[in-house]
């Protein structure tokens, strides 16, 4: 049975990519870290597009092999010919971009895990599970990788796979050229020409530059590169041709590249051409395995390659499949996509799975990131504050217990040793902006005049923010606080940050079953789209329904909702939990005072232990998720 529609093999490694455009390698200050590798690349653009695709390689056994691997799980990538290399460190790059031709790059690839693969890390019921295998030049450089190559290939054509080549021609990693040369993409090679030839004919599918072809064919002339491939390859040939697209070649090579057949092109901003190829690929393995004529093919990997120049960054700039046909039926609004507000929220929100965040269909929230009210009670002091939070996690992992669907909302100011301590512990976690009470809203000092302070935020944490607003507002308050909720939406995005918002109006003026909804969509109007909405509860269904449309009219791929507690007593929670809970956009609650509130009364004081604290609180927080998932199931029974 073939599970998977696509294998690559070959290069995987980390790219580190500089953050500052235009400069030299030299002087780059910051760097931002990605899957690199153009088999891995592969791998990750095909699974966006809805492909079941696997990947064979090597990594270290160290931090870097592990980001791999979780980084590949997360975008749905198939593990299973991963091996985890004990001897060798993972594959580095050092790349920038310079201007929309240079991109200086260092490749760290000495006895690396990737170039240690064998032919023993190729196995025959993965193989035989496939409808194609994609191999990359760089494997065929060397006796070792090439016969793991060799192997998968012949399995493949054994258990009727199609084969493709992505000839990935860099020189120095022929050994043609030094460490400081990685940029150079084309030298002229009888030996490597003679290699690849030997092996051509193995493939139903051969992918390359026109550079990359001159190399395949030993000829700098492209249309006699061609005819020297085809001499050899009875194999589609794909040539790839920059800003003039793309153009494919299924039987004989005219005497112009314009005569091959060709998709059509986008004129878009060029801004990062690396990665763009890999990009291409993934498009086009798309409509290869699919079936779809080469016209239509092409389409998809010349939007792809298009998404692909148009970003920073290889892997993160690839579309989903979703993002891919709103472009194709859209069209390009401006050149700079990454620009395109639009396009950029599709391929936000539709490429979640990348930043490591779980499906989060249902979540039960325990909210300690409460400050004002905890500095008010008696007992209280900053040492008391810090320690108590920390046995908020306690009882939140104690309830938890390794379960998904479970999370925490706590401070950086008194909760700072909980907050750390529950990061890679599996509970989604959030972490307050607004400095309490504050309307018009004024943020946290701590984050800068610019939010920049987000910078040092860990990946996994939510950027949440809570707005006292009203439509009664008068116009400069509700442009203030629009404005101040923008800047720190905008941050959260540069961060790779997810950014709930909570709103609650009754705090401001009377309300009514129109008042939420309108404020989502003056917030939506002030180009503000939140992964997740905090909202109060609301006391009947067509309520929700009002809400949920708002939302759904202007994201249909937000996170979702979560309902807020008030200090409200359990029994109008679990009313408000039925009202909410038929609503596949309600994710779920956030709930803290009345989790910890009378807990928190007594231990400042002295009245209750520890273990006492932690116990009563796990209890109550229990039997909220108890109430929540109750209300859930008699929602879906209805």
């Amino acid at each position: 049975m073939k599970t998977l529609d696509v294998i690559t093999i070959g290069r995987a490694g980390v790219d580190l990519y500089g953050a500052q455009i235009g400069g030299r390698l030299e002087d780059m200050g910051s760097f931002r870290k990605y899957i690199g590798g153009s088999p891995t690349n592969i791998a990750c653009g095909t699974a966006r597009l809805g492909l079941r695709s696997g990947l064979i390689t090597r990594v270290g056994d160290e931090h870097m092999g592990r980001f791999l691997r979780e980084q590949l799980g997360r975008e749905g990538v198939d593990l299973r010919g991963v091996t985890t290399d004990p001897e060798r460190l993972t594959a580095l790059v050092l790349l920038g971009i310079r201007d929309e031709e240079q991109f200086p790059l260092i490749f760290y690839r000495e006895n690396c895990a990737d170039m240690a693969l064998c032919e023993a890390d190729i196995d025959e019921a993965l193989i035989a599970e496939t409808r194609s295998v994609v191999a990359t030049g760089t494997h065929l450089s060397h006796p070792r990788t090439e016969a793991a190559v060799l192997k998968a290939l012949r399995l493949a054509r054994e258990t009727g796979a199609k084969t493709a080549l992505d000839i990935d021609y860099r020189p120095n990693l022929w050994g043609l050229s030094g460490h400081g040369d990685g940029e150079n993409r084309f030298i002229e090679s009888a030996a490597v020409t003679a290699r690849l030839q030997a092996h051509l004919g193995l493939f139903d599918l051969i992918v390359g530059t026109e550079e990359e072809f001159h190399i395949a064919g030993g000829s700098t002339d492209t249309i006699a590169a061609l005819r020297a491939v085809r001499a050899v390859s009875a194999a589609t040939l794909v040539c790839k041709r920059g800003a003039a697209g793309a153009v494919a070649f299924e039987g004989g090579i005219p005497d112009s590249l314009d005569d091959g057949v060709s998709g059509p092109g986008f004129p878009i901003e060029v801004f990062n051409v690396l990665g763009a190829g890999d990009g291409f690929f993934s498009g086009l393995l798309r409509g290869w395995l699919e079936g779809a004529a080469w016209p239509k093919a092409l389409e998809y990997a010349n939007a792809c390659g298009a998404l692909a120049v148009s970003r920073h960054g290889c892997t993160p700039a690839y579309p989903s499949r979703a993002e891919l046909d709103f472009f194709l039926s859209r069209g390009v609004i401006r050149p700079d996509l990454r620009n395109d507000a639009d396009l950029e929220q599709i391929h936000w929100s539709t490429n979640r799975a990348r930043r490591g965040l779980p499906d989060w269909s249902d979540i039960r929230i325990f909210a300690f990131d409460h400050r004002v009210q905890l500095e008010q009670m008696a007992g209280y002091t900053p040492e008391k504050g810090g320690a108590f939070k920390e046995l908020c996690l306690q009882a939140a992992q104690r309830v938890q217990a390794g379960r998904p669907g479970y999370g925490i909302l706590c401070d950086d100011r008194i909760g700072r040793r909980a907050l750390h301590a529950a990061s890679g512990s599996g509970l989604w976690v959030g972490r307050p902006c607004e400095w309490p009470g504050s309307r018009p809203l004024t943020l946290e000092p701590a984050l800068g005049a610019d939010c920049g302070g987000l910078e040092a935020w860990a990946r996994e944490d939510v950027v949440k923010v809570l707005c006292f607003c009203h439509p009664g507002d008068d116009p400069a308050t509700r442009a203030a606080q629009e404005a101040t909720v923008r800047r720190l939406f905008e941050a959260a995005r540069r961060n790779d940050l997810e950014f709930l918002l909570e709103i609650i109006p009754s705090k401001v003026g009377p309300v009514d079953a129109d008042t939420t909804p309108t404020l989502i969509r003056q917030f939506y109007a002030a180009g503000i789209f939140p992964d997740w909405w905090k909202l109060e509860p609301m006391a009947t269904r067509a309520e929700w329904a009002r809400a949920c449309v708002a939302i759904e009219e202007h994201d249909p791929h937000t996170r979702g909702i979560v309902v807020l507690g008030l200090d409200a007593p359990e029994a109008e929670l679990a009313a408000s939990f039925r009202a909410a809970a038929a609503f596949p956009l309600v994710r779920g609650f956030a709930v803290g005072r009345t989790i910890f509130g009378e807990v928190a009364r007594a231990w400042m004081t002295g009245a209750l232990g520890d273990a006492a604290a932690v116990e009563e609180m796990a209890r109550r927080y229990a039997r909220l998720a108890g109430l929540w998932d109750t209300a859930r199931a008699a929602a879906k029974e209805a």
